[in-house]
């Protein structure tokens, strides 16, 4: 049996109005790009001392994305992820490291994005700095502040032996001093990274994802 010529026509114009939306989506989703910015700040703390890998974390949108001039991501969106890896500060170097990774975003209207993110800055932490692809969190090392214990150290070892025994019970006085500080920095944990409620992070976004649009906020559906 033939194909009516018209009936054929008619297939091919419904299939062309129906790619766009099988392709990209259509009017009822929301694009959030490659490459956009996430800022945020932690409305969990999170430290070396207190939490492992897998432990989630909450965070919650300060700047506003934009897409094609339309706003995708407002302020005060919930942004959840988890700790991927804790390595606690050690009794020498006394360096601790946390990595973070964002998982999903969700608008206040029920928009959902399902993100890959990587970690590029944090402020407001004491002695925290990302630094690596990984967006690896380092604390604060405390080789410099055990330097400055040895000196010290050292110093009043100085003065005592100054007072007790002379230019000679300096010498002896110094080292004895700057000694006993080395070992007390051997002994000495290193300093925890801590990274308090209302931490600043900002993360980009690494690949592009989709949110269904959702028109009434009761009814919440998620892609």
């Amino acid at each position: 049996m033939r194909t009516r010529p018209v009936f054929r026509l008619g297939v091919a114009i419904l299939a062309s109005s129906l790619l766009p939306v099988l392709t990209f989506g259509g009017e009822d989703t929301l694009t959030l790009p490659a490459g956009s910015m996430l800022h945020l700040r932690l409305t969990t703390t999170l430290s070396t001392r207190t939490n492992q890998s897998g432990d989630p974390w909450m965070g919650e949108v300060v700047e506003p994305i934009i897409n094609a001039g339309e706003e995708v991501v407002p302020i005060d969106s919930t942004v959840e992820g988890r700790v991927t890896f804790v390595k606690p500060p050690g009794k020498v170097k006394g360096v601790g490291e946390m990595r973070l990774v964002a998982e999903s975003i969700t608008t206040p209207k029920g928009a959902r994005y399902v993100i890959a993110a990587s970690l590029e800055d944090t402020q407001g932490a004491e002695g925290a700095k990302v630094k690596g692809e990984e967006g690896t969190i380092k604390g604060e090392s405390s080789a410099k502040s055990d330097a400055v214990q040895a000196g010290v150290g050292a110093g009043v070892g100085a003065g005592v032996g100054a007072i007790t025994a002379g230019g000679t019970g300096a010498l002896y006085g110094a080292g004895i001093g700057a000694g006993a500080a080395l070992i007390r920095s051997l002994f000495k944990r290193g300093k925890d990274i801590v990274l308090p409620r209302g931490t600043g992070m900002t993360f980009v976004i690494s690949r592009t994802t989709t949110a269904k649009r959702v028109a009434n906020p009761d009814n919440q559906t998620e892609q």
